[in-house]
């Protein structure tokens, strides 16, 4: 996709490598073809790259610059606050304010000053942004964010709350269905532990319950499945979001199916997924007696920028 922000995300990136000195500079580079790029994870542990601990005050701020351009406003606002959530979990979990404890790590692929495709992403716990740029398009998945806890219940953060529309806009939805429409979307009594395509470098649709068509929806089941839809193509820039709206109508909404696992009731595990002919969304929240959330948007074309990467090697070799 044709990006009218790709000078500014290439400038970001190159004033954030140009801030570290030569030990950061290695942590926070690789080439742009090396395995590792596709290689990602949403748990807790170490990853390739610089970590924001590591990182000074100033270097921190290049680097969360660089995160809100390539999340867009309304994206950059939930991805800071699954840093900040992360955080309020260490006190809830240590009673330690980690002031500087942020283990998110940041790695740029390739050379962004240079001709050919490079890449950077930002990887840690329930975080998971790539970010890949072929001459003047962008991809932007696969896109993860989660929350844990969901909804902070004890402590001076007490009410907090993220991925609030994610969770809502499916809840309405199904509660929205004809008894008729709802039997064809609950797929399954019980909630799969986790999404299904996990971190799996691409998303196996053989995995993923078909449940109701939007073809077989009444208006206002369509309306609130376009909302939850655009909520997640809100994790881009808003550029970005409206052309892959526009794909998913030029490849047809009526394709479009919503599929819910679990139960409906607060404080009990449920999942539901929603799948296009170009895009996968899914949402999970089991863990934590259903106050944790896993959700994910993957493109089923161009994660990782397959299909750039595709035309842009077809067209120089």
């Amino acid at each position: 996709m044709s990006s009218p922000d790709i000078q500014a995300m290439r400038h970001a990136v190159l004033r954030f490598l140009g801030s570290l000195d030569a030990e950061r500079t290695a942590a926070a580079s690789a080439v742009f073809d090396s395995s590792e790029r596709t290689q990602w994870s949403y748990l807790p542990g170490p990853r390739p790259g610089l970590p924001l601990v590591e990182m000074t005050s100033a270097q921190q701020e290049l680097a969360l610059a660089l995160l809100d351009i390539g999340c867009g406003v309304t994206g950059a606002r939930t991805a800071r606050g699954v840093v900040e959530l992360e955080r309020v979990r260490r006190r809830l979990m240590t009673g330690v304010d980690e002031i500087d404890g942020d283990r998110y790590w940041f790695r740029v692929f390739g050379d962004p000053a240079g001709e050919g495709p490079w890449a950077w992403r930002v990887n840690g716990h329930h975080l998971a942004v790539h970010v890949t740029v072929v001459g003047d398009s962008i991809a932007v998945t696969p896109s993860f964010l989660g929350a844990e806890p969901a909804m902070v219940l004890t402590g001076p953060d007490k009410g907090l709350r993220l991925l609030v529309d994610e969770e809502e806009l499916g809840r309405a939805l199904l509660a929205d269905l004809a008894p008729r429409q709802r039997s064809v979307a609950i797929t399954a009594e019980v909630a799969p532990d986790d999404v299904l395509t996990r971190n799996d470098p691409a998303a196996d649709l053989a995995v993923i319950p078909r449940g109701l068509a939007y073809a077989d929806m009444q208006k206002s089941s369509k309306d609130l499945l376009e909302r939850l839809v655009r909520r997640y193509f809100d994790r881009a820039p808003a550029w970005y979001g409206e052309t892959c709206w526009r794909d998913a109508l030029d490849a047809g909404l009526d394709k479009v199916t919503f599929a819910w696992a679990g139960s409906d009731q607060r404080g009990q595990g449920h999942y539901y997924c929603v799948a296009a002919p170009t895009f996968l969304l899914e949402y999970d929240n089991t863990q934590d007696d259903a106050n944790h959330i896993h959700s994910v948007w993957r493109d089923l074309r161009n994660d990782w920028g397959e299909d750039l990467l595709a035309r842009h090697y077809a067209d120089h070799h």
